[in-house]
């Protein structure tokens, strides 16, 4: 929780890579977005900066500019009772997150399968099967039982630093409007930032899916972090032309 709460100090650039399968397993489309991530009055909020590891024309900079002054123009006339509203729907939702992180050790069976280094941190490798009876208290950890994973936990820090999530079993969500089948899986790392908090590294996602009972895709994402700057209330948002390129 309390590494929750640090991560909304940092802003960051996200590199988004998706890949669209065909039936052979071959790639059909791809598509990449790179986006920098900001926290403006207690929101997470994203600009597109480049698409397909180009930078943006001058239309779209300026589409994106707009966007996000519009969005802090709207949250500086906010009135105290939408603010709090927002803060309060907000909070109820990390919440419910929290809720789940806690139904997960309730559904599994955990065993302890030995300590790997990665990335020069020792780590605890802990596989978690499903609890046999395992009855959720809220709705969203009704799938638990239907995933299996491998958590890389930090020695010292007792955070995890990787996990390795697969689907054993047909997942639906929304009324069967979508569906992950079995073999689908998640990779998600995470890597500490000035000895403070941990933040994301990177997130590989490969799923089967099928939409509103339409045919089956599959879908390849990929997920980088980079460039973790600690945000201050003094900090300048500027049109995108005046930012400095990164080398």
């Amino acid at each position: 929780m309390e590494n929750d709460k640090r991560q909304r100090d940092y802003t960051y650039i996200q590199r988004e890579e998706q890949h669209r399968l065909d039936g052979k397993g071959e790639v059909k489309s791809k598509e990449i977005k790179t986006s920098e991530v900001l926290e403006l009055y207690g929101e997470q909020v994203e600009r597109l900066i480049a698409k397909d590891d180009k930078p943006l024309s001058d239309k779209d900079a300026k589409k994106e500019e707009e966007k996000l002054q519009k969005l802090i123009e709207k949250r500086k006339n906010e009135s105290e009772h939408d603010r709090k509203k927002r803060e309060e729907k907000d909070e109820k939702e990390r919440e419910q997150g929290r809720q789940f992180v806690r139904e997960v050790a309730d559904a599994y069976n955990f065993h302890f399968a030995g300590i790997e280094s990665l990335a020069g941190r020792d780590t605890f490798v802990i596989d978690a099967e499903p609890l046999p009876g395992y009855q959720a208290h809220m709705k969203e950890a009704k799938i638990l039982p239907k995933f299996r994973f491998r958590a890389w936990i930090d020695k010292d820090e007792s955070q995890w630093k990787k996990l390795d999530i697969q689907c054993i079993d047909t997942v639906s969500f929304g009324l069967f409007l979508a569906r992950f089948h079995k073999g689908s899986r998640i990779m998600l790392e995470q890597t500490r930032v000035n000895d403070e908090v941990w933040l994301p590294q990177h997130v590989a996602v490969k799923v089967d899916v099928r939409l509103a009972l339409l045919k089956n895709f599959n879908i390849e994402d990929d997920l980088t972090f980079r460039d973790y700057k600690k945000f201050r209330t003094n900090t300048k948002i500027v049109p995108l032309g005046e930012l400095q390129p990164q080398h």
